[in-house]
């Protein structure tokens, strides 16, 4: 039986949402096909037709995450600018929805054992992201771009470090003192990338 096209990208658009929050949940390698395809309330036989592979469907679903993530941090950096970006990214709300966060600060780890193509795709959306923040930098940014590249090592790190900690009073604070580094390093216009 065949499927209407709509369909068929409705149903794809349910597997890629579906391993996207997975994947940043669990982990790639933790994530079976079969628990996306039961998230995505579709049966097994119902992946082939959209994908080749697990590994085409990691490239693909962080592509979604990474350029829904873009569309986020546009909307937040227009309506509040650097300083409400840093407070939502590291916020205990983003802290404790992995799966609806960072596709970065969730799976950095696996992107880096990845083939090619998908640290192609990882790379081609960080650098966009990159130059996002860079155009919010302070006008007298000696090096924006580097500043913003600066400013996500600061996010997926401390954010990486509160989600690690066995303690809800350290994890906080992690998030805080982050949210202070972020702060001043957004606003060191002198700061230069080698």
């Amino acid at each position: 039986m065949r499927y209407e096209k709509g369909r068929r990208d409705a149903s794809r658009q349910r597997i890629l949402q579906a391993a996207s929050e997975r994947f940043r949940a669990d982990g790639i390698a933790a994530s079976g096909l079969s628990r996306v395809m039961q998230d995505a309330g579709l049966t097994n036989g119902a992946f082939y037709p959209h994908f080749q592979s697990k590994t085409e469907l990691v490239r693909e679903s962080l592509a979604t995450a990474l350029d829904a993530q873009a569309q986020q941090m546009r909307e937040i950096l227009d309506a509040e600018g650097l300083d409400g970006l840093i407070a939502t990214y590291l916020s205990p709300e983003h802290r404790d929805n992995p799966q609806v966060g960072c596709a970065t600060a969730a799976l950095a780890a696996e992107i880096a054992r990845e083939p090619p193509e998908t640290r192609t795709v990882y790379t081609e959306r960080a650098a966009a992201l990159a130059q996002q923040v860079a155009a919010y930098m302070p006008p007298q940014a000696k090096d924006p771009e580097g500043l913003a590249l600066a400013l996500f090592a600061t996010f997926i790190g401390t954010l990486q470090l509160a989600r690690a900690a066995d303690s809800a009073e350290m994890s906080d604070r992690i998030l805080a003192v982050g949210r202070e580094a972020a702060r001043a390093l957004s606003r060191t216009p002198s700061f230069s990338a080698p």
